[in-house]
């Protein structure tokens, strides 16, 4: 088997991947909260969160389909061509030059899909670490050794969280506190 046909496979491997990917992306998965089973009983199953995880906001994974794919259909590509200049063809010197360049294309494509998956997710979430200082309401009461619920509003968004009470006192609903420190996502606060 030449170098070319490999090249060649990995072009088409990699570009049927990507357009399979871009039409069948929201056919076979759902977020859908609800259902039917094969009884045809109705799930009102969902699910709720509460705070905040300890990282920043979610990612794009840099080995994710999209950029293995990329990685792939530029190997090929590059390949390719790299195989049909004269200097270049030899599949010792070839195969690495698409390989270097493959994995360059790939980043820029992970780095370029990363900026805009922080830029459309981050826009209505609170960072954590800012959090702390700030004033809410409470909204469930907080028993002494227990959990209760704070609102407050940050970045022009209201959110909820679960807190419990710094000294170990109860505070009654309505109360204004404020967040002292978050563990986990735990909201520890104060009356003022």
């Amino acid at each position: 088997m030449n170098a070319f046909l490999i090249y060649a496979l990995c072009f088409g491997v990699g570009l049927i991947f990507a357009l399979a990917s871009g039409i069948f992306a929201g056919v076979f998965g759902s977020d859908a909260a609800g259902g039917h089973d094969i009884d045809g009983h109705v799930d009102a199953g969902g699910h709720a969160e509460s705070g905040f995880p300890a990282s920043d906001m979610p990612a794009f994974s840099p080995l994710s389909p999209t950029t293995i794919a990329t990685f792939l259909t530029a190997f090929g590509g590059l390949g390719m061509v790299f195989d049909k200049i004269e200097r270049t063809s030899s599949p010792w010197l070839s195969a690495p030059l698409a390989a270097l360049a493959a994995l360059v294309i790939a980043a820029a494509v992970f780095f370029l899909f990363n900026a805009v998956f922080r830029k459309t997710q981050s826009s209505s979430e609170a960072r954590v670490a800012s959090l702390v200082g700030i004033t809410a309401s409470v909204i469930t009461p907080v028993p002494s050794k227990g959990l209760g619920e704070i609102a407050y509003v940050h970045a022009g968004s209201r959110y909820t969280a679960p807190a419990r009470a710094e000294n170990g006192f109860s505070i009654p609903t309505g109360s204004t506190v404020t967040i002292t420190r978050i563990v986990g996502t735990d909201f520890f606060v104060k009356t003022i």
